[in-house]
């Protein structure tokens, strides 16, 4: 089913947080190679060529993710979450919804500020205009900050979200994990006295 459903996310759901999770994690430490190859200008250009064109994909699939969570239908959060967790996981997930926006646009407003003006060939395939920003060192450096902090932030959301989901899988032992797997494996029941926690009104 591509649709969510009140229990469940759906297959588009589910493509697209994969994809844009596995894009955005393999791009922190691709960032920071394009830093620490200053020494080597060649490998540092094909670096960033690589960092600019995972960044121009993520950008576009977390648009259509975005417009897919807009306009869908949201499954419900689970009864055994306390309102602390279920605000918790509110906050938490719209924030990385935004972050990986910002992070590519904040990547490309970089490139488009930047006075040498190299171009940007996405997979080889097209050159991606500049945006309409001001040309300058200053410019250029204030939004490589930005970009900077932006990416650190969402890394340390990422792993605060993997590290949840996991204690929720493997601890708690409830579905929140496998809501948003592709598989649908059995829940197994929380043990009584341990785990177990009775439904929240």
């Amino acid at each position: 089913m591509w649709r969510n459903t009140r229990g469940r996310y759906g297959l588009a759901a589910k493509t697209l947080h994969w994809l844009v999770a596995l894009l955005f994690i393999c791009q922190l430490p691709l960032g920071y190679l394009t830093q620490a190859s200053a020494d080597d200008p060649a490998l540092q250009f094909e670096l960033y060529q690589w960092h600019k064109s995972l960044g121009f994909l993520t950008l576009g699939l977390a648009a259509l993710r975005f417009g897919w969570w807009t306009f869908s239908f949201h499954p419900a959060a689970l009864a055994t979450l306390s309102r602390l967790e279920r605000a918790a996981a509110y906050v938490v997930h719209r924030l990385l919804l935004l972050l990986t926006l910002l992070v590519p646009l904040a990547g490309w407003a970089v490139v488009s500020s930047s006075p040498l003006d190299i171009p940007s060939y996405a997979f080889d395939l097209v050159v991606i205009p500049n945006l309409p920003l001001t040309v300058s060192d200053a410019a250029e450096a204030l939004w490589s900050r930005i970009h900077a902090l932006l990416a650190y932030a969402a890394g340390l959301l990422v792993l605060a979200h993997m590290g949840a989901a996991l204690y929720h899988h493997a601890v708690r032992r409830d579905d929140t994990l496998r809501r948003m797997l592709f598989f649908r494996a059995a829940s197994r029941p929380a043990q009584p006295g341990k785990d177990s926690r009775e439904p929240r009104r």
